[in-house]
């Protein structure tokens, strides 16, 4: 935010999650306080057709299928939001928009010509298309956009919808992510998932273990989660369930490579120092850590690093639920934004899953084991992505 402009307060007011651990918000929490689930990091009992009519869902790649979804549940949570159409607003992020769709009909081109190409191919690849869908499916006419920013595109999504109701642009929105970048195309496997595994990134144990000393890689997951934001008068006006109140946002690019963290975590770090700018609070007022925590090796150690420099060695509680959701890429920062508001409101810090040796050039104090309670303060959530994109989100209990 500009200084001295004052900000319009912002609150968390429905939660839909999609994950390989939960698709409602109570099996969802419980799962990321479990353990690891075994096998791939599908979202197992997916069914389109609670959502879409059959043609429309064979028209609709999955990524923007659980766009909708996800949009439906956090709707349904939310109760009757009643904003004016026009300063309801619509931010949704993906990293890779329809790569099934993209891959099956590549093989449909070589394999049986140009003419068998669906004529639906584009609107089903384009990354704009969940957005699009859930704007279309439920009437909101305000600002409808599509944040494709790697790994941080849901929660720099989530911190675009804050600033529009912030500034007064929309009382209210819908935000959140999707990604699907796991579906195979008959006997041949995701692209997606090849590419990271030729690139080193993923797992070659099958475990995610952020922040341990033999972590090797991320586990690849996909999923999609919303929430729905609201204006604080508004919300209280209608009688709404309040998760949280979002009281900071910042944004950053470590313009240093297009895969690797700044040295020592140096953008992560400023992303911040930014957000707690934003939100009008010290490091000593934050209670706990949502990391992003992917379990790569350079990755974690450049979080870490940035995080002992802000907040010192061991200060303050930190956590990274991809040991048991593994790392839906462009989803994650909004199925952690999901994760924090519950958290939240029920005063549980979710421990590190798969973390059981930390690494010794970590000192974090990190959550491990079981559940931790805690005293619910402002929480701080980390989304770094290749490209340099980093993205952080603050949110609280709802102040007086």
């Amino acid at each position: 935010m500009a200084p001295g402009v004052a900000k319009r307060r912002v609150v968390v007011t429905g939660l839909g999650v999609l994950s390989c651990c939960g698709s409602d918000k109570d099996t969802f929490f419980d799962g990321i306080c479990g353990s690891a689930p075994d096998g791939e990091r599908r979202v197992q009992d997916f069914d389109p057709s609670l959502y879409f009519e059959p043609k429309e869902a064979r028209r609709t790649d999955r990524f923007a299928q659980l766009s909708v979804a996800a949009a439906t549940l956090a709707l349904e949570d939310a109760g009757e939001v009643g904003a004016d159409p026009e300063r309801a607003g619509v931010i949704f992020g993906t990293g890779v928009g329809g790569l099934a769709t993209l891959q099956e009909q590549i093989t449909v081109l070589v394999e049986k010509g140009p003419r068998r190409v669906s004529p639906f191919l584009v609107p089903m690849i384009m990354g704009n298309a969940g957005a699009a869908a859930i704007s279309m499916r439920f009437g909101w006419r305000g600002p409808c956009e599509t944040i494709v920013t790697a790994c941080a595109a849901g929660t720099q999504s989530i911190g675009n919808a804050y600033r529009l109701i912030a500034y007064g642009r929309c009382d209210a929105a819908i935000t959140g992510s999707a990604e699907a970048a796991m579906e195979p195309v008959g006997e041949r496997p995701a692209i997606g998932a090849v590419a990271f595994g030729n690139m080193t990134a993923l797992s070659t144990s099958g475990e995610s273990r952020p922040f341990d000393r033999r972590r090797d890689g991320f586990m690849l997951a996909e999923g999609g989660a919303a929430i729905v934001l609201e204006e604080l008068d508004h919300a209280r006006a209608r009688g709404a369930h309040i998760y949280a109140e979002i009281i900071g946002a910042a944004s950053t690019a470590d313009a240093y490579h297009i895969t690797a963290p700044a040295l020592e975590g140096a953008g992560a770090r400023s992303c911040m120092e930014f957000a707690l700018e934003d939100a009008g609070i010290t490091p000593g007022d934050v209670a706990h850590i949502n990391a992003h925590g992917t379990s790569t090796p350079a990755g974690d150690l450049a979080e870490a690093q940035a995080i002992e420099k802000i907040f010192g060695a061991g200060s303050v509680p930190v956590t990274s639920i991809k040991g048991v959701t593994g790392h839906a890429l462009a989803a994650a920062g909004s199925i952690e934004a999901v994760a924090v508001a519950l958290t939240l409101e029920r005063g549980l810090i979710p421990p590190t899953v798969g973390l059981e040796q930390l690494d010794p050039e970590i000192h974090l104090d990190v959550v491990t084991g079981e559940a931790r309670p805690f005293a619910a303060g402002p929480v701080l959530s980390n989304s770094f992505g290749f490209g340099g994109h980093n993205g952080c989100l603050i949110l609280a209990p709802v102040r007086a």
